[in-house]
Formats: C-alpha cells, structure tokens, sequence
C-alpha cells in the first residue's frame, strides 16, 4: 500500500552507525550549531529505541560532526515562528516538540547502557539535555572549547529539558546561579558543578575517536575514562569553586528580588558581573524559574519533566519566549520588552499561574514517563 505521510523520524541533520558494538549518534547541522528540531529529536529517538534492546550494542556515545558545537540548543526560530502564528501557544508542532524532547531526555536519562557525550564547543539549553542525561554508567566528556550554559531566561524561557532537575540538584546554590544569570561556564566549573565527569584536551579527540573505533562497546566507558585520566589536572582553575561561598549566600536568597539585592551590596566583580547578566533577563521567568529549582528539588525526573512540560505551555501563552526572541534573534536590538518590565510587577499569583495544572493527570502528554 502506498502512504502519503514520509517517515517522520527521518533527518538529514542525525547521521547513526555502529562501530564494535557502539551505537554512534553524530548531529549535523553545522550552520545552526546543531541546533535541535523535531525531526532531530525523532532521529535520535528512532536510534536510541532501536539499540536499547539490541544485545549487539554495548554502549552509545553522542557526539558532533564539527568542532564549534554539540548543540546549542532547540531550533529558536522554530519556536518564534510557530509561536507566532498561534499565539495562544496551541501550534501542534510546538506541542509535538516538547513532548518528544522531554520524552528523549528521559529516555537517555534511565538508558540501561553507557550513554557517552563528547561535550566539545557550545553545549546549551536543549544540548544539555541530551548530554547530561545519561545513565551513571555513562560520561560526560568536556574539553577546552566547551562552553555550557542553560541560557533561557536571557530569550524568556526557563531552564527546560530537565534543568528542574540536574541544576536543582547541583551543590549547594550553584545550579540556581547557572539558571538565574544564564552564564556561560567552562570545563573546570562544569566539572566542579557535576555537570561533566572526564576531561580531554582537544587536541587529544582525534586520539579518542580512534579509541571508540577499536573500542568493544561493552567495555568502552572504561576505555575512556582510562584515557581521559592523565588530562585530570588540566582544565584549569574553576571560578565557580572560588566564588562558591559568595554563590550560597547571594543565590540562597529567599527571591529574586533578594538575590539581586545581595549581588547589588558584593562589590566584587564576580557579584557585578552576575547582577548586570540579571537585570537583562526577563523577571517574570526568573522568578519562574527560582520557583521551579525548588520544587524540582524534591521531585523525581519524570515530574520535573512533567512540570516543564505545562510551564512551556504557560510560557508560550503568555508571550514572553516570542519577546525575547525577536529582540536576540530575529531583530537583534538586544531590547527585549519584557512584561512586566520590572521584578516590583511580578507578584507571587503571576508565578503561580504558570505552574497551574494544563492538563488532568491522566491526559498530560507526558503521562507514561515513570
């Protein structure tokens, strides 16, 4: 029978093979630094599905076909372009997206092999989770040109793809720093957050892609680490480990408001760098986004992942994700008028609202993840 509807988990952007026994995922689509879309997703999906239950595939490892970025996150203008046309936030393909990103983290989240991901360059937002979901029994590789940041409330968004959970979950306040400021960080302060596991200078990944060549997949996580652990003193000095005690105080505030006004009394240029970041990004989704470091705290994946998914709905509704958008992506006026304007106007019913239930338990899209 012929079928009018193309295989949807087709993409030209996720190319897979196995080598010995390893299941290899490269993403490619250098031009937009591999920036996630639906297709992606479902590419990813399709392979990881297929090779979980296959005995032959010993181990997974994600990686990029370039060197400026794993993935620096889902496909924004997607998101604008979709969001636009339904304003209320109802586009199917939204609706579809999220779900079935959600969907991917969770599944690489509790993969029963080692999942591996060769974090080199620009590493945000939706590439972080894809690669920081992984298994114990995986790794998380960075080098010196990683640069990773969950950077959302800078385009009026919160820390998604399973942020509610590994930044709650990050020592003492540092994963509500990394949320609130959207700052970039390095290999070192990746490392120091328990955001990476293993370092391996650049220069050294021609070497280790010749490893997981000649690697058996069963065997290759070890492989790894052992080839990594000569490089462990070199990522340098983590500004996060410095600044830690400063971090606690100022982001174990009991708001945003009282955070900013802790940053605003440290004269260091650390707290005056953390400060000037915040009063750029929208105050309604910071505040959203403290709210949900909290709560995620004490919640499993799969809730966190659940509460993400009607706060992105909530999100699109209200409008702010297509403000801040245009002003950093589409016009570039880098002047986002955030609504409201100003923290005075967030009031706790405004943060509230947005983890309002969209959906009764037993119809959310995301029921199945346990």
């Amino acid at each position: 029978m012929l079928s009018f509807f193309p295989s949807y988990t087709m993409s030209e952007f996720v190319h897979t093979h196995v080598v010995r026994g390893t299941g290899i995922i490269t993403l490619d689509r250098p031009r937009a630094l591999n920036s996630l879309s639906l297709d992606m997703v479902r590419a990813m999906t399709e392979a990881l599905l297929a090779w979980r239950d296959d005995a032959a595939i010993g181990a997974v490892v994600l990686k990029s076909s370039g060197e400026k970025a794993l993935c620096a996150g889902g496909d924004i203008r997607f998101f604008y372009d979709a969001g636009r046309a339904t304003p209320m936030g109802g586009s199917a393909l939204l609706e579809d997206f999220f779900t079935e990103e959600y969907a991917l983290n969770h599944l690489i989240h509790f993969y029963p092999k080692p999942y591996i991901s060769l974090m080199d360059g620009v590493v945000m937002g939706g590439g972080m989770g894809i690669a920081q979901g992984g298994p114990e029994t995986g790794l998380r590789i960075v080098t010196d040109r990683t640069k990773m940041a969950m950077p959302e409330v800078n385009i009026g968004v919160f820390p998604d793809v399973g942020g509610s959970h590994f930044l709650s979950h990050a020592p003492g306040q540092l994963g509500t720093y990394l949320g609130l400021t959207g700052l970039t960080i390095g290999a070192a302060d990746a490392l120091y957050v328990g955001l990476a596991d293993v370092f391996v200078p650049a220069a050294e990944l021609p070497a280790l892609h010749a490893l997981i060549d000649a690697s058996d997949g069963a065997a290759l996580a070890g492989a790894v680490r052992a080839f990594a652990a000569p490089f462990a003193d070199q990522p340098g000095i983590s500004i996060l480990r410095e600044q830690r005690a400063a971090i606690d105080v100022h982001f174990g505030a009991a708001s945003v408001s009282a955070v900013m006004a802790s940053l605003a009394d440290d004269g260091s240029p650390f707290a005056q760098a953390a400060l000037a970041a915040m009063k750029l990004r929208s105050p309604l989704m910071m505040s959203v986004t403290r709210e949900m470091l909290v709560r995620g705290a004490g919640m499993s994946v799969a809730d966190c992942l659940r509460m993400e998914r009607g706060l992105v709905r909530r999100t699109f509704e209200h409008g702010e994700v297509i403000e801040g958008v245009r002003a950093l992506v589409i016009d570039k006026d880098n002047r986002p008028q955030w609504n409201p304007a100003s923290l005075d106007d967030v009031s706790p019913d405004m943060v509230e609202a947005f983890f309002a239930p969209v959906w009764p338990a037993h119809a959310h899209p995301l029921r199945a993840l346990s």
